[in-house]
């Protein structure tokens, strides 16, 4: 009897710990839209501060999501979500994708996709919890539309 109610509690544990999974991006996940219409969680995207801007760019015959690397430290900023700015400066439309593992298809897994018109900006809310908890510290950023595409990397001090 003993080891049968341990194998229980143990199972429900088990359950329970798995079960917490998939809660992930539960807070509302990320949100896409325009700087006066966008809102995450409840708060407009123009209530908040843009903590990061994106540019797709041509250097050359080089098309490019700039800058290259992003830190955002969070030791020293507020809870509030991230506010991410995604501007497309070049002449042809371009993807955004935004995500911590870009072959990952789990749905703990932070990951959202824009298309950009030339001259188009776009901002993407994301819940600070839901960052931490599907995001690890290292975001990648590139164009999917376009994968010979140069990309970037966002760095997250936690």
């Amino acid at each position: 009897m003993g080891k049968t109610l341990l194998a229980v509690f143990l199972g429900l544990g088990m359950v329970l710990a798995g079960a917490s999974g998939s809660y992930a991006l539960q807070a509302g996940g990320v949100e896409t839209g325009d700087l006066e219409t966008g809102s995450v969680v409840g708060q407009p995207f123009k209530e908040l501060t843009v903590d990061a801007s994106f540019f797709a760019v041509e250097i050359g015959n080089v098309k490019t999501w700039y800058p290259p690397m992003t830190v955002i430290d969070f030791k020293s900023r507020p809870g509030a979500p991230v506010l991410l700015k995604v501007t497309n400066n070049a002449t042809a439309e371009h993807g955004f994708q935004l995500g911590a593992a870009v072959n990952q298809a789990a749905p703990t897994v932070l990951h959202t996709k824009i298309v950009l018109k030339p001259g188009e900006t776009q901002y993407i809310g994301i819940p600070t919890s839901d960052l931490f908890y599907a995001a690890g510290s290292v975001l990648e950023y590139r164009c999917h539309l376009h994968p010979a595409h140069v990309g970037g990397k966002l760095l997250m001090l936690k």
